[in-house]
């Protein structure tokens, strides 16, 4: 038998480390077979021996023959099998077994499983190692291991080299994402906390990734994996910026000033992200120029105010929301003007001192041939203001019938200074609670509105208040922001929390100047504002997104990296800032608001629900 098994033992190959796995299971069946029958054979020996006390009983001493698999090809031929068998007649009941007999028996036995031992002590020993099951766990392991390295080593992206950063990868960092191939990803600040996971995380998701850095020493060659293609540059010079867009379908902004010198955060944290984002805008067109086309990531100019003629076209009205006969008593009369003046400015101004009056600036509007609003997502003005509100008003219907039209609203505020103020198509509410929602497609007249009744006090020069009453508003340009189904680029920002006091408020103001500067750009665009950073690996704590600035928690430069790289395919983020920390119990007398957590999964996208609910340009 064990000759027989020998001639079919499978050949030891060097093709595949599996077909050792498999033939040595084959000898451990075989090495359990032997096993099972030396053991059957002493467990049955010792169950057969008996002597029986019971003097009706007849007494029988059985020997259990040798196993064939051990004597049927054996070198010394073949060995009868003996039976020793000792029948009492039944009339003589009282016979007594005698002692020499066991004995001999017995000593036949030993005899027989000595001859056992030693036709199979060599397959024994050869198959040792095998039969024992820690010994098999740990040799399976070993065969196992070195085929999947072999077979891993075949889509290797980078050396086996890692830094400190990264064990804080987690959960799913191999999943392949759909279309990531055909998507190329500049990373700004590939060195930093949050860039250098960042750009690890899409190289394991299959992205191709550009990474923007100050300069290229062995320091950075040994952070960031080999395949990375590495761009040499400053955010603060453009014309280095316009060789790193060039080939990228999205940009992921981790770059933050290293100092708190007034002109480094003003050069990284808010030129450098108007400077990326209109470089990336100006790429963009660049593409749709070589394609007789226009880009989609691209503004429609409604009007620009550049000259007298562009005054054209727009009608100065005035009215009141009360016609009754006492209202008349108390009208204080109102005066507005549209002028362009000696400055080269369209400037919007006058006076309303009549209860319930206003005094509006509308024009029909004169798309170009082919375009249209449901293609855009809201409005973009640029205008400078002392302070006012003012409401946006479009009209949709039939031109001719204007007893159809429906007139849809939207408040914007200003301050003092040049601003843009985004007015997305969404907030726009119908003055008749009975109609439907504002459909951009109709939209053929658009109209500014002043109203005293809703104005705020707003300090003026030398601290002295202004008149409500008054208004001059400076218009610019009137734009459209398009529309998308993904965000084009991502913004880690911060919340403020765990800066120092002395420097916090210089932080805040050059992050807030990029954040408004990128918002304006027309790009979709994703604002991440973490909480204080920690250096601990991600996907352990549930997380907190909020929009208004009251967390103050902390959370792990990985989950961050997560959430930016979630974020490129999820059409939740798109025009979207949000605050982002762990998830904690607030103080007691101190709960302002309900805390929603949501924990990350493998299987599930955390981040969609979690911004589903949060509003959209913030």
């Amino acid at each position: 038998m064990i000759d027989h098994h020998q001639k079919r033992k499978f050949k030891t190959t060097q093709f595949f480390k599996f077909t050792q796995f498999f033939s040595s299971m084959a000898a451990t069946a075989t090495a359990i077979h032997l096993l099972a029958a030396t053991t059957n054979t002493t467990s049955s020996r010792r169950r057969t021996i008996s002597i029986s006390n019971d003097k009706f009983r007849t007494t029988q001493i059985v020997v259990i023959p040798k196993a064939s698999a051990s004597t049927e090809n054996s070198s010394t031929g073949k060995k009868e099998n003996k039976i020793i068998k000792k029948n009492n007649n039944s009339s003589t009941k009282n016979k007594k077994l005698k002692v020499e007999d066991i004995d001999q028996n017995e000593q036949i036995i030993k005899n027989n499983v000595e001859v056992e031992k030693s036709d199979s002590s060599d397959v024994i020993k050869r198959l040792d190692e095998v039969v024992n099951p820690v010994g098999l766990g740990r040799k399976s392991r070993q065969i196992f291991d070195q085929v999947w390295k072999k077979f891993s080593n075949l889509g290797q992206i980078s050396r086996t080299e890692y830094d400190e950063g990264s064990n804080l990868l987690v959960y799913g960092d191999g999943a392949p994402i759909p279309g990531a191939q055909n998507t190329t990803v500049l990373v700004v600040g590939a060195t930093s906390r949050i860039g250098r996971l960042v750009v690890r995380k899409l190289m394991l998701r299959g992205y191709s990734v550009k990474g923007f850095v100050r300069r290229i020493d062995e320091g950075v060659t040994d952070m960031l994996p080999r395949s990375v293609e590495l761009v040499v540059g400053d955010v603060g010079d453009p014309a280095s910026i316009k060789a790193a867009v060039e080939g990228c379908s999205k940009i992921i902004y981790c770059a933050t000033a290293r100092s708190s010198i007034t002109g480094d955060l003003n050069r990284v944290d808010n030129r450098g992200v108007c400077n990326v984002a209109k470089a990336f805008q100006d790429y963009n067109n660049q593409l749709a120029q070589l394609r007789a086309g226009k880009s989609s990531k691209s503004k429609l100019l409604i009007t620009k105010f550049k000259s007298e003629d562009s005054l054209e076209g727009w009608e100065v009205r005035q009215g009141t929301y009360f016609q009754d006969v006492v209202a008349s008593k108390y009208d204080g009369g109102m005066n507005a003007k549209f002028e362009f003046n000696e400055n080269g400015l369209a400037i919007f101004s006058g006076y309303v001192f009549t209860r319930g009056g206003y005094v509006e600036l509308s024009r029909k509007l004169s798309l170009p041939l082919g375009s249209t609003l449901d293609r855009y997502e809201g409005l973009v003005l640029s205008v400078g203001g002392n302070g006012r509100t003012y409401v946006v008003i479009l009209e949709t219907g039939p031109l001719a019938d204007s007893s159809q039209s429906k007139m849809y609203y939207s408040r914007i505020n200003t301050k003092v200074g040049f601003c843009r103020v985004r007015v997305p198509f969404s907030t726009f509410r119908s003055v008749n609670p009975n109609d439907p929602p504002l459909d951009p497609f109709l939209v053929h007249t658009m109209s500014i509105r002043f109203e005293p009744r809703r104005q705020r006090p707003v300090e003026g020069q030398k601290g002295m208040k202004q008149d409500p009453r008054n208004f001059e508003l400076i218009l610019e340009y009137i734009k459209a922001l398009p529309s998308g189904p993904e965000t084009d680029f991502i913004l880690v920002s911060c919340t403020g929390s765990g800066i120092e006091t002395s420097r916090r408020d210089q932080v805040l103001r050059a992050k807030k100047a990029g954040e408004d500067s990128l918002r304006r750009s027309g790009l979709g665009y994703t604002i991440v504002r973490p909480g204080p950073l920690k250096e601990e690996p991600g996907g352990q704590r549930a997380l907190i997104f909020d929009q208004g600035n009251r967390i103050s928690q902390g959370i792990s430069c990985a989950d961050v990296a997560d959430i930016c790289v979630k974020a490129l395919h999820d059409s939740t983020a798109r025009n979207k800032s949000f605050d982002v920390c762990y998830e904690y119990v607030a103080e007691q007398g101190q709960e302002l608001y309900e805390l929603v957590a949501h924990l990350p999964d493998k299987a599930n996208n955390y981040l969609a629900p979690a911004l589903s609910v949060l509003e959209k340009n913030t």
